[in-house]
């Protein structure tokens, strides 16, 4: 495992597409470990490989029940009730902000060997989920973030 430097909230990686994972090898496994690892230095909740400059499709989630990896990440299901959430981003230089949310999703995705999962979150761990599956997408918090006032 090693840290990976993390990419400023500015930078443009953050607004393209990332793409899916195809291949479920040990690039792929060292990836989520660096992940985990610069999560876990900096005090993160959770982390999109985008934030450490790669764009594929890859989450790693640090819940307190655990490591979630999840590869090609989908939400299939969500809750018509919302919550709204505090959010921030492990980024440098990225601001914090409240954002509405769904209060339970469904994300289907595969494991690090490539085997189907699927896992569900309730509260602040759906919005995690969420939060860096937009991420895949080139979606920022900040641009949900005030909808709930009307903005």
């Amino acid at each position: 495992m090693a840290l990976r430097n993390l990419i400023h909230w500015e930078d443009p990686q953050f607004r393209k597409t990332s793409r899916a994972v195809e291949t479920f090898d040990a690039r792929l496994w060292a990836l989520l470990d660096d992940m985990l690892e610069t999560l876990q230095a900096v005090g993160g909740y959770g982390c999109a490989a985008v934030h450490v400059g790669v764009l594929r499709r890859v989450v790693v989630v640090n819940d307190e029940s655990g490591v979630i990896e999840l590869v090609n990440p989908v939400i299939t299901e969500e809750s018509a009730e919302t919550q709204v959430v505090p959010e921030g981003s492990i980024a440098p230089g990225a601001p914090r902000a409240t954002v509405t949310r769904p209060k339970h999703v469904t994300v289907s995705a595969f494991g690090r060997h490539g085997s189907p999962i699927t896992v569900s979150g309730k509260g602040f761990l759906a919005a995690t989920f969420c939060h860096e599956i937009d991420h895949l997408d080139g979606i920022l918090f900040t641009d949900k973030a005030g909808r709930e006032n009307g903005q």
